[in-house]
């Protein structure tokens, strides 16, 4: 099993910027692939961000997420970073890593094995 544990959210104005962290545990099989996902009020949850945590540590991206938000690891800490700047009203939700083997790819889409409880990020 994998255990995953977010934190960082809170509320920030249009245009600042947070760092959310997820902090993995279990079997490094299960996270060989890590992704962040959100989901707003009344819509439907969507990928933002992956990466490979082991070997190249290569990093996957939506669309909605290029050029403002970077996904990163500490792998001494087995924590994974989502850094988000110039952020925007939309980007409100509540965000979620997720954890899977590497056997599907890391971009942040499909199914994902395992899930942390999420942390909310309010921008006004």
């Amino acid at each position: 099993d994998v255990q995953l544990v977010e934190s960082g959210g809170g509320s920030v104005q249009a245009g600042g910027s947070l760092r959310l962290s997820c902090a993995a545990s279990g079997t490094t099989y299960g996270r060989q692939c890590i992704g962040w996902f959100r989901q707003a009020p009344g819509k439907e949850r969507e990928g933002v961000a992956g990466i490979y945590t082991i070997g190249s540590g290569s990093t996957y991206y939506a669309d909605s997420a290029k050029g403002r938000f970077t996904i990163s690891q500490d792998k001494a800490k087995n924590t994974v970073y989502l850094q988000m700047s110039s952020l925007k009203p939309e980007d409100t939700a509540i965000y979620y890593c997720a954890a899977r083997s590497s056997g599907y790819g890391c971009y942040p889409k499909g199914h994902y094995t395992y899930w942390g409880q999420g942390t909310q990020v309010t921008v006004s």
